[in-house]
């Protein structure tokens, strides 16, 4: 055990290889392709692959294969096992060293959730979110939406999709995820990235270490073709992120503990939309 944690932090102590690691635990569970982490680390392929094998041997990252892509995700297992042996075995699990994790198992408190959706723009896809789980999530949270590089306007295929679905529209505005990261913003219950650029991005650490899930998906706003079938790529996007929203408010969060909430969230975004009931 001792030897496989020490080349493991061993591994992990490399400035570039720990980019690496952070960038794909930042998009858990998802598998990321290759060329899209070198892309956003600026890294040569060769370089990466280098880093990328050191992370496989270490047992932190797993690789996969879909048609001519290699992608590459988290063994989350093997990097839970790490940090129990810093947290539990070398700490002793003692609160006054390790309060921010003893925090997580707290079950939390029974009151209206505050739940903030990003994306890049802040023009369709965290739009619908934050119509949907002010829709489906009755009185049961306060939802806020943001983007890291947000749009002037909403988009008018995404207006459209959600006046057609009886959602009131006048509410909603672009807004830049810095409003919530001010000393005066609410403390945040839960944060979801809806697109892969905003887990990409840096974002800021928000107080009080809320559920954070990354259920990314396609951008209806790149879609191309026809007015029809542009606007057939926004009303999927509405209906996968719908389903999602369903299975989380579908979760007992009043009873869960923080680990147990985050353990359901990842599951939420890791199963494909059309399988989620």
């Amino acid at each position: 055990m001792i030897e496989r944690i020490t080349n493991q932090l061993a591994i992990l102590g490399h400035p570039q290889r720990i980019l690496v690691f952070r960038m794909l635990i930042r998009r858990f569970p998802d598998s990321v392709p290759a060329g899209e982490l070198a892309d956003e680390l600026d890294l040569k392929a060769s370089t990466l692959s280098n880093y990328l094998n050191a992370l496989q041997r270490s047992g932190l990252v797993k690789q996969e294969r879909s048609g001519t892509s290699l992608l590459y995700s988290v063994e989350m297992n093997n990097v839970q096992q790490m940090l129990d042996y810093l947290i539990v075995d070398c700490c002793r699990g003692r609160p006054d060293i390790c309060m921010p994790f003893a925090q997580g198992s707290e079950t939390v408190k029974n009151r209206k959730f505050n739940v903030l959706f990003l994306c890049v723009g802040n023009s369709a896809r965290s739009i619908f979110a934050e119509s949907l789980l002010r829709q489906l999530g009755g009185d049961r949270f306060n939802v806020y939406s943001a983007g890291t590089q947000p749009t002037s306007q909403l988009n008018p295929f995404a207006l459209q999709v959600l006046s057609d679905k009886g959602h009131d529209t006048s509410i909603l505005r672009s807004k830049h995820m810095s409003e919530f990261a001010a000393p005066d913003a609410p403390e945040m219950d839960f944060v979801f990235t809806v697109c892969n650029q905003a887990a990409n991005e840096e974002c800021p650490a928000w107080e009080g270490q809320p559920i954070s899930g990354h259920w990314g998906m396609p951008d209806p706003v790149n879609a191309t073709g026809t007015d029809a079938e542009k606007s057939l790529a926004f009303q999927n996007a509405y209906g996968a992120l719908k389903r999602r929203i369903e299975a989380f408010t579908s979760l007992p969060v009043e009873s869960l503990d923080g680990i147990a909430l985050q353990s359901a969230v990842d599951d939420i975004g890791r199963t494909p939309t059309e399988d989620i009931k």
